[in-house]
Order: C-alpha cells, then structure tokens, then sequence
C-alpha cells in the first residue's frame, strides 16, 4: 500500500502541475515503479537513452517530487548527477529544490541524499535481524537463546 502522496498517478499529477504553474514544457513521462536502490530500471534506461539522443546544445530537465525518488544510494546519485550534466541535464526535486549553480546548496543536496541511503541501510539491517533471530512463530534471545514472547516493532 502506497503512502499518502506517493502513489505513481499522484506523483505524476503533482509534477505536472507544478509544471503547468511554472511554465515547463514537459516533452516525456516516465513512470517507474521500481526500487530506487540503483540505476538499474527499465525505465530509467530509457530516459538516459532519450536524453543521449537529444541535440547536445538543448538543456533538459528530469523532474521528481523528493530526491528519495530519484536516488536512495548516495554513491549512485552523485554518479548519476554527473552523467547528466554530460548531456546538459539537470535531475530536480520539486519539494527539495537544489540551486546547482550556488556552491553552498550542494551541502543541502547531501542531506536530501543522505536521508533515504540511512534508512535504505537501517531496513536492510533490521532485515538481517529478523532473519538471525525469527524462527518459526517465536522470537530467540540473541546472548542466552532463550524464546522471547512479543514481535518486532514496525516502526
């Protein structure tokens, strides 16, 4: 179940609207429902293909709402953010704006990064956890091995 506010069709309501108000042209659509663990999506590879073939002299932009849509790894973000300035493309979150020509906003950029890889991160290890200390309707003690009544938190 989808978030509030996160669904593909809102996401991609919100983004044409802001589009609308501001006055961009939107010349694609491109809807994923994939993780944004890597770069390794469909339809991702399609936008790159599209703006690789573009005219080296027109400036684009990929609109998204948070940069968690974008990237949840920092490492592949960054990577990314410079392959598109190579084709003149510039990756925007519209409830995270980054002003990419003032230095100091760069700061702000590894905040927004950095949130989503923490989190990516603290899931994957509480994961981990509950696959060493879950066995089968009960939980063990990880220092005594002793069974524990109660359930992880999903918070």
């Amino acid at each position: 179940m989808n978030r509030k506010g996160f669904s593909l069709l809102e996401q991609e309501d919100r983004l044409l609207k802001y589009c609308d108000c501001n006055n961009i042209e939107v010349n694609g659509i491109f809807r994923e429902d994939y993780s944004a663990k890597n770069f390794n999506r469909p339809e991702w590879k399609k936008l790159i293909a599209t703006i690789r073939s573009k005219s080296p002299k027109q400036e684009n932009n990929i609109l998204f709402i948070k940069w968690d849509r974008f990237s949840r790894n920092i490492e592949y973000a960054y990577e990314m953010i410079g392959l598109l300035r190579k084709y003149k493309t510039t990756a925007m979150a519209i409830d995270q704006p980054i002003d990419f020509s003032v230095p100091e906003s760069t700061g702000m950029l590894a905040v927004y990064l950095s949130v989503p890889n923490t989190k990516r991160r603290m899931n994957s290890r509480k994961n981990e956890l509950k696959a060493i200390f879950f066995l089968p309707g009960l939980l063990t003690c990880p220092l005594c091995g002793r069974k524990l009544c109660g359930s992880f938190s999903q918070g």
